[in-house]
C-alpha cells in the first residue's frame, strides 16, 4: 500500500480535486478489474478510450482516477486526478509505486526490426556467465533470475513491466536486458523507466498495419533514444541506413557497431559455416556457434553493450565463444540420414532473407537443395506478404506456401497474395500446402541427404493461432516426426 501524494510526484499534474493522503493498494488501467483502493488511470487506446469506462469505476468505488478530462458532477468520495496525457502516467505511477526499480539496476533496451530477442538473450546469458544475477523480458519469455515466466508482449505492459523490475531488484539482480518494440516506445510503456543504455539492431519493413508509414516506424524507434538520459550509452548498427538517424538528437553517449564502415565496435566474418562463425573483433579471433552475418552483427552488438557495461573485453569474449544459439533462430537439426532442417524466426521480408543468403552463402558450389517452407501471419501487415513469397521463391530450390498464424483471417487468401509477389519464371517450384504440420512433413519428404529445409515464420512459438483458439504447435517437434527421430 502507498500515499497517493507519494506516487504522483513524477506526473504531470493540471489539477487536483478531493484528498491525495489515501492510500492506493493498485494501479490499474482495466476497469473490468478495479476496485476499492484502487487507483484508475484512464487511458486513451487503439480499440476503447478509458475515460469511457469512468462511471463503471466509480460504481466500483475506486480511490482515484487520473484521466485528461474530468467528468461533470463527480463523486466527492473519489480523488481526481486530471494530466494532459494519460499514455505516459501508467509507467509513471507504477514506477513510483514500486520504488523505481530500473534506477537500481543496469538496464539495457534493445530495438529493432530483427535482432531484438537475439541480442536482448544473449545478453542475458552473457552476464549470469559472467557472474551476475540478471532479468530478461524478450519474446520467448521473462526471466527473473533464473524464475521462467511467461511472454505475452514483446515489451510488457507499464505497470506489470514496472512489477517485473521490482521483483528482479527485490531478488537481488544486478542487470536487465529487455527487448523495446515499437509499439511500446510509441504508446509511452517504457515511461518511467531509466536506461542505462540502448542497442538498435536495424530497420526494415515491418509493423506498417500499426504505424501506417515506415517514417512512423523509424519516429518510434527513435522516441525511445531521443529519450535516453545523458549518462545512458545509445549503441548503433552504423551498417543501418538509420543507424545513425536513431542518435541525432539523443543526450547520451552516441556508439557505433559495424562490419563494413569504420564504427567504435568493428568485426569481420573470416570463416562461415552451418556449425558456426569466426569473427575477428578488433585483434582478437572469437568463434561463434551464432551463423549467418546477421548474427555477427548480434554477436558484436552484444560484446560492445557489455564492453559500455564497463566488462573487460577479452573475458567478455571467452564467455560469448562459449554461448549457444537462441530458441527458434536457426535452430539446427540434422536427421540420422544427413538431411538439414533450419527453424526460424524470420516473419519480415529482410529477416527471410537474410537467413536464406546466409544459407546460399555456406552452400557455395556444393550441390545440396535449400527446400522453404513459410507463411504470413493473419491480422497483420499484408503489404509484406508478396515480397516476402518473391523473397523465398527467388532464393529457394523449392518453396512450399502454408499457414502461419492465420489468427481471423483465411490462410487460404494469405497464401494466396504471399504467391501474388512471385516472379512467373519462379512459379514452377512452388507448391502450396494450408495444413502447416502436413507441409513441414513434405518438406522433409522432399529432402535427400545434405539438403536442407529452413521453415521460416514462427520460430519459437509453441502454438498456431486459429479463430481466436491457440493449439499446441510447435515446428522444431514437427520436424522431430518428419525425421523419425520421436517415439
Amino acid at each position: 500500500m502507498k500515499i497517493l501524494r507519494d506516487i504522483i510526484s513524477n506526473l504531470p499534474v493540471q489539477s487536483v480535486s478531493g484528498n491525495l493522503d489515501i492510500p492506493v493498494d493498485r494501479i490499474v488501467t482495466d476497469s473490468r478489474i478495479a476496485r476499492q483502493g484502487d487507483l484508475f488511470i484512464a487511458v486513451r487506446g487503439t480499440k476503447f478510450d478509458g475515460h469511457s469506462f469512468i462511471p463503471e469505476v466509480i460504481r466500483q468505488r475506486v480511490n482515484a482516477v487520473v484521466c485528461e478530462s474530468i467528468p461533470e458532477n463527480v463523486s466527492g468520495e473519489i480523488t481526481w486526478i486530471k494530466v494532459p496525457d494519460t499514455s505516459s502516467a501508467p509507467g509513471l505511477l507504477a514506477s513510483a509505486f514500486y520504488g523505481n526499480p530500473s534506477a537500481h539496476l543496469k538496464l539495457v533496451g534493445v530495438t529493432g526490426t530483427n535482432g531484438k530477442t537475439t541480442t536482448a538473450t544473449l545478453l542475458y546469458r552473457l552476464f549470469w556467465a559472467l557472474g551476475y544475477k540478471a532479468g530478461l523480458m524478450s519474446t520467448i519469455c521473462n526471466y527473473i533470475g533464473e524464475e521462467v515466466l511467461p511472454a505475452t508482449h514483446t515489451t510488457p505492459d507499464p505497470i506489470q513491466l514496472q512489477g517485473l523490475l521490482h521483483r528482479m531488484v527485490q531478488e537481488n539482480c544486478t542487470h536487465c536486458f529487455m527487448e523495446v518494440s515499437s509499439h511500446a516506445a510509441h504508446q509511452n510503456r517504457i515511461a518511467g523507466i531509466e536506461f542505462s543504455g540502448a542497442v538498435f539492431t536495424n530497420l526494415t519493413h515491418d509493423h506498417l498495419d500499426y504505424h501506417q508509414t515506415f517514417d512512423n516506424y523509424l519516429q518510434a524507434k527513435k522516441k525511445f533514444f531521443d529519450e535516453l538520459p545523458q549518462r545512458a550509452f545509445a549503441l548503433v548498427n552504423r551498417d543501418d541506413r538509420n543507424g545513425m538517424v536513431m542518435i541525432q538528437n539523443t543526450k547520451a553517449d552516441r556508439k557505433t557497431y559495424s562490419l563494413k564502415s569504420p564504427s567504435d565496435f568493428h568485426a569481420r566474418i573470416l570463416e562461415s559455416h552451418m556449425e558456426g562463425m569466426l569473427l575477428k573483433i578488433g585483434q582478437q579471433e572469437v568463434w561463434t556457434r551464432l551463423v549467418g552475418e546477421f548474427n555477427a552483427y548480434n554477436f558484436l552488438a552484444v560484446y560492445a553493450a557489455a564492453v559500455l557495461l564497463g566488462e573487460e573485453p577479452g573475458l567478455v569474449l571467452e564467455k560469448m565463444s562459449q554461448l549457444e544459439g537462441v530458441k527458434g533462430r536457426i535452430e539446427r537439426l540434422r536427421s540420422p540420414d544427413g538431411r538439414m532442417a533450419v527453424v526460424d524466426y524470420a516473419h519480415t521480408p529482410d529477416a527471410l532473407k537474410n537467413v536464406l543468403e546466409t544459407l546460399l552463402k555456406i552452400r557455395g558450389s556444393k550441390p545440396y537443395a535449400i527446400i522453404g517452407v513459410i507463411g504470413a501471419g493473419g491480422d497483420r501487415d499484408r503489404t509484406k506478404r508478396p515480397k516476402m513469397g518473391r523473397i523465398a521463391a527467388s532464393l529457394c530450390d523449392r518453396l512450399i506456401i502454408t499457414s502461419d498464424n492465420p489468427r481471423s483471417e483465411d490462410p487460404e487468401l494469405i497464401i494466396g497474395e504471399i504467391k501474388e509477389g512471385i516472379d512467373p519464371s519462379d512459379k514452377n517450384k512452388v507448391i502450396s500446402i494450408v495444413n502447416r504440420a502436413e507441409a513441414i512433413r513434405t518438406a522433409c519428404m522432399m529432402a535427400h541427404p545434405d539438403d536442407v529445409v529452413l521453415i521460416a515464420g514462427k520460430g519459437h512459438e509453441t502454438y498456431q493461432e486459429i479463430k481466436g483458439i491457440k493449439y499446441p504447435f510447435d515446428d522444431m517437434e514437427e520436424v522431430k516426426k518428419a525425421f523419425g527421430l520421436t517415439d
